[in-house]
């Protein structure tokens, strides 16, 4: 009897098919469950955003979540704004968000009455401020005329001459005394006839407070001494030298001040005899009430 032959096994080549299908299910489920994490629950937003709003102070953003907030029975439990914001970030239910959104709030209110209090304090110091200011410069103009009054009557003859020029500025009187009823060329010694001419100046400056500086001023003609390498030396000695004869005379110090300009605060073209005879002088400056004697103009 003839032995029957076994057949070979068939290899089935689709078993893949099986756990491919599983992982596409899986992965399905699993952006399914992504997609409904992500969704925003537009209601709860606004419910939300308008308890917020009301208890800040301001008006909800839409009626509808006005409608829906006001059937909503908040819990009247203070939480600090930190608890909030946590709430927030839980994702907590929305009448826990409402009871700490409508919190009391007495520090809020009481800010805003300190807040007016002080605003009405710096209003009214601000309006009286102006005045008490206007009143200061009015005063301190009026004392300026005062001294250039009596600064001018001082030096009347040598103002008649045109060897000196008073002038004045808003807050400020300038003095031009030329240099030839001063010094002699190239020193800084004050001649005889300068002397008297500044004791009259200092006498008429001596009562009042105000500071006064003295600018030296030469021509552009150089100089080279051993006392003085340029005209700035010069400019500062002359100034100098009319400063210590104010201090004889009674003149506080520390009211005083010296500058050296030398060739380069001219008032007219040092290209004539006449412009470098205007530009060779002494300025002294009486400053404003309160001024320093350093102050610039």
């Amino acid at each position: 009897m003839a032995r029957r032959r076994r057949h070979e096994e068939h290899e089935n080549h689709e078993a893949w098919a099986i756990p491919y299908g599983d992982l596409v299910t899986l992965l399905l489920a699993f952006f399914v469950v992504m997609y409904s994490m992500s969704e925003v629950n537009d209601g709860k937003y606004r419910v939300l955003s308008n308890s917020l709003s009301e208890a800040f102070g301001g008006a909800p953003h839409s009626a509808a979540g006005n409608a829906f907030t006001s059937t909503l029975k908040p819990i009247q439990v203070p939480l600090p704004d930190e608890q909030v914001r946590g709430m927030i970030a839980a994702g907590l239910p929305d009448h826990h968000l409402a009871s700490s959104a409508s919190k009391p709030q007495p520090a809020a209110q009481a800010a805003p009455a300190t807040a007016a209090v002080a605003a009405s304090s710096t209003a009214t110091q601000a309006a009286a401020t102006p005045t008490a200011q206007t009143t200061a410069d009015a005063e301190g103009q009026r004392e300026l005329d005062r001294v250039t009054d009596d600064v001018s009557s001082a030096l009347q003859s040598l103002i008649a001459a045109g060897q000196v020029h008073v002038r004045r500025y808003g807050s400020w009187i300038a003095v031009d005394i030329s240099t030839d009823i001063l010094f002699d060329s190239g020193v800084a010694h004050l001649s005889p006839a300068a002397i008297q001419a500044l004791d009259r100046l200092a006498a008429a400056l001596a009562p009042w407070p105000n500071a006064v500086r003295v600018e030296g001023h030469t021509d552009d003609r150089p100089i080279r001494t051993a006392a003085f390498p340029s005209n700035w030396e010069l400019s500062a000695a002359r100034a100098a030298s009319v400063v210590h004869l104010f201090m004889d005379h009674g003149i506080a110090p520390d009211r005083l001040a010296v500058l050296g300009f030398g060739q380069y605060r001219p008032v007219m073209p040092n290209t004539t005899a006449a412009g470098r005879n205007a530009n060779r002088r002494v300025a002294v400056v009486i400053l404003g009430r309160n001024a320093a004697p350093e102050a610039g103009l």
